[in-house]
């Protein structure tokens, strides 16, 4: 259990207090976040925790000048952050502080690059690499409450106390096997993601009913779905708040666009936000610049399966010899992605581009053959 971290957690809720910890953090802390995301786009930051080689801080993000302060942790490159699953953390950060956790060591994406799994949860990875068993019984609370209780603050500390063990075994497995560029490209990549929000330019392409829907109205769905992704944001509500998915195909199957059906099929749904009629029918008839590149939502049994099964093959082979786990090369859905569109997703790193670019030839020469 080298590594595992025992120290009882503090409350931080003063800005001085906080800079003036950061002199004691050593070459890396231990970082996690509590965060609420249920009735807005944006998480909103509850608790930041951090762990050094003396202590656990739980600081409330909530007080004035503390994001300010939590920035100067964030920022300061002579850290290396050590993160489990960061994905939503770095949102939520670079809402609350306007700044991102860089250097970053995310240690479920290590775990995979060393073979142990996708996926594992934290709890998982604590017990398989220190053998602890933490407890389970705060996934589901309330971080916005004051004063949090002791169940709590127990486990949002447990949430950090053992990164420092996690990132002692995992940065010696990758060292070991020569992976450790690929977990920086990785990291960085994740960082880069989350430093702006980016749009999904094909939003429709993740109705998966849009399959049904021809051209036109697959058109005309994109249109209203990046109408809706716009409003979320601008409004601060969840998507399906603006509209639902199901809603949204309804309302692609108009044709001609007229007010008057759109109001129609507003008003036989429930919920339905019958007073943006006006906006709907607009986003519905408003074409962009870019229709003419927009990919297909296609049904799989109208997909090229030859040529995706011998992607997939070509994928699990060159996977066993890396020895990684099913799907951390490339998923169905990437290769799917570069199926409809002859481009990988940003999302896949450039580590993974070399391996993948090596097999698209080959795998497409055989599909065709």
């Amino acid at each position: 259990m080298t590594g595992t971290h025992t120290p009882t957690a503090e409350w931080i809720r003063d800005p001085a207090i906080l800079r003036a910890l950061r002199s004691e953090a050593g070459p890396r802390i231990g970082l996690d976040t509590e965060f609420i995301r249920e009735r807005t786009f944006w998480p909103v930051l509850a608790l930041v925790q951090i762990s050094t080689p003396e202590r656990i801080l739980l600081v409330d993000p909530r007080i004035p000048g503390i994001p300010e302060a939590l920035r100067e942790w964030l920022d300061d490159a002579s850290i290396l952050k050590v993160m489990h699953s960061a994905g939503e953390d770095l949102i939520a950060l670079r809402q609350a502080c306007g700044s991102l956790p860089s250097p970053l060591f995310d240690t479920q994406t290590a775990a995979a690059l060393t073979g142990m799994g996708v996926g594992l949860g934290y709890q998982a990875l604590v017990r398989e690499i220190t053998g602890v068993e933490l407890a389970k019984g705060e996934t589901r609370t309330d971080w916005l409450q004051r004063p949090l209780t002791p169940a709590q603050c127990e486990y949002a500390a447990d949430d950090v106390r053992h990164l420092f063990a996690l990132h002692d075994a995992l940065n010696t497995r990758l060292h070991v096997l020569g992976r450790g560029d690929w977990l920086r490209q990785d990291c960085a990549l994740a960082i880069e993601l989350a430093r702006v929000h980016r749009a999904d330019p094909w939003p429709h392409l993740g109705v998966r009913a849009a399959q049904a829907l021809d051209r036109p109205a697959q058109t005309r769905l994109l249109r209203l779905l990046r109408w809706r992704d716009r409003r979320a944001v601008e409004r601060d509500l969840p998507r399906n708040w603006v509209i639902a998915p199901e809603l949204a195909i309804e309302l692609a199957r108009i044709d001609p666009v007229d007010r008057d059906a759109v109001s129609a099929v507003l008003a036989r749904t429930p919920k339905a936000p019958q007073s943006l009629a006006d906006a709907i029918t607009q986003a519905l008839s408003t074409a962009a610049t870019d229709e003419a590149d927009m990919p297909l939502v296609i049904d799989d049994r109208n997909r090229d399966r030859k040529q995706l099964q011998a992607m997939q093959t070509a994928v699990a082979k060159r996977s066993g010899e890396l020895g990684l786990p099913e799907g951390v090369l490339a998923s169905r859905r990437i290769l799917q992605a570069w199926q409809d569109t002859r481009a990988w997703p940003e999302t896949v790193s450039a580590w993974r581009r070399r391996e993948l670019d090596a097999l698209v030839g080959p795998t497409a020469e055989v599909a065709d053959a």
